[in-house]
């Protein structure tokens, strides 16, 4: 199993970093490989991925949840093993640091090549800095982007 770490300073208040963060079927707008998240009820979510080619699909319970502190989880079940937490700490009014652990347990081949590359350490630096730019450029949690009107 390894352990991937990131932390990234966004731009919003604490309330608006995790309320965005909840918005889990919004993760393929800044999740490499993410295709579809769907929310089963309030603590399971269904997740399609393709990565590499491949498709995995997976199931994860919220096992631990703080508004404005922290969400916790783990897989029930699928393709995929992992567990991990993601942390939000308020730095001023308008600045909060997310910091996001995963133990990720590579399930083939290709996982474990990937892992032992430390592709899965990359994409998820790189899906955080994406949660910075994807959070920062809209107006609020709700989706609606700053400085234009969206259709709906």
């Amino acid at each position: 199993m390894s352990t991937v770490k990131e932390t990234v300073e966004v731009e919003v208040p604490v309330h608006t970093a995790y309320n965005q963060w909840t918005q889990f079927e919004e993760f393929p707008n800044f999740m490499e490989g993410v295709e579809e998240i769907t929310q089963l009820d309030d603590r399971h979510n269904h997740w399609t991925t393709k990565i590499g080619g491949t498709r995995r699909e997976f199931d994860t319970e919220i096992v631990d949840q703080l508004p404005d502190e922290r969400i916790t989880w783990r897989t029930t079940s699928g393709d995929i093993q992992q567990k991990g937490t993601v942390r939000f700490q308020r730095v001023d009014d308008t600045h909060t640091r997310v910091e996001l652990v995963m133990d990720v347990e590579p399930s083939g081949v290709a996982e474990k090549v990937a892992d032992m590359l430390g592709t899965i350490d990359r994409r998820v630096k790189g899906d955080m800095r994406r949660f910075k730019d994807y959070i920062e450029q809209q107006g609020d949690e709700s989706g609606a982007w700053r400085g234009r009107i969206t259709p709906g």
